[in-house]
């Protein structure tokens, strides 16, 4: 299936892997259907003709959404599928990727194309990278891309391995932890921020909670964030 539906006007599509620093990574993307019938696709996953089928059957793309800088590879592709769409990513996304063209910074406020269905949290305190967290009011679903890395022994068996396997167990971007990379959590020097935003997060009262990496939660989500932040 090119995508899977997941909760009230919610799909997620997943992708191939790609490599980041030579580990493999999963890769998937979420879409949401707007009340004016378009769509909202975060964190484009190489757009496969069968996914571009699927897609196109629930609506008009008219945004496509970077929540970190990490997560940009596959805009270009769908920005010249859908040059309706707008394109959107926090100030580090638009910096790093100056080709495109980028709406104005996302920040803690959601832009009116989507405040009314989804909120955002802007994550910062770390100089190497910021995240815009999302939460799909209809289906009570939070979003993250990197913040939570959730891999399954299954995934790690097959696609890691060895020593690298070891490493994710090290890190705690495993099922029971699903805490963000370990170089990037000690890279929040300042810590007051995400604090703030780990107890939005909890007062949302998640039901879901889908990462870009990992096996996502159907269910108990704010627990789910409790222990993916534990480390906070």
């Amino acid at each position: 299936m090119a995508l899977q539906e997941v909760g009230p006007e919610l799909w997620i599509a997943e992708g191939d892997c790609v490599s980041f620093y030579g580990f493999p990574y999963p890769t998937r993307s979420v879409i949401a259907r707007l009340a004016d019938g378009g769509l909202w696709v975060w964190s484009p996953i190489a757009l496969a003709p069968d996914l571009k089928r699927a897609v196109d059957a629930l609506g008009p793309v008219r945004h496509l959404v970077s929540p970190n800088k990490i997560h940009h590879l596959y805009l270009q592709d769908w920005a010249e599928a859908y040059p309706g769409a707008k394109l959107w990513g926090p100030a580090s996304t638009a910096a790093k990727r100056s080709d495109i063209n980028f709406q104005p910074p996302l920040t803690d406020k959601a832009p009116p194309d989507w405040a009314d269905e989804i909120e955002q949290i802007h994550v910062t305190g770390s100089p190497a990278m910021d995240e815009v967290v999302f939460f799909h009011r209809p289906s009570r679903t939070l979003i993250l891309a990197d913040l939570s890395e959730n891999f399954s022994k299954a995934f790690l068996k097959a696609e890691w391995g060895g020593w690298k396997a070891w490493v994710a167990g090290l890190w705690g971007i495993v099922e029971g932890k699903g805490y963000a990379p370990l170089e990037w959590r000690l890279s929040f020097l300042n810590r007051a921020h995400l604090k703030r935003a780990k107890s939005r997060m909890l007062e949302l009262d998640p039901k879901a909670v889908i990462m870009a990496h990992g096996e996502w939660q159907r269910d108990n989500g704010r627990d789910y964030v409790q222990r993916a932040f534990k480390w906070v």
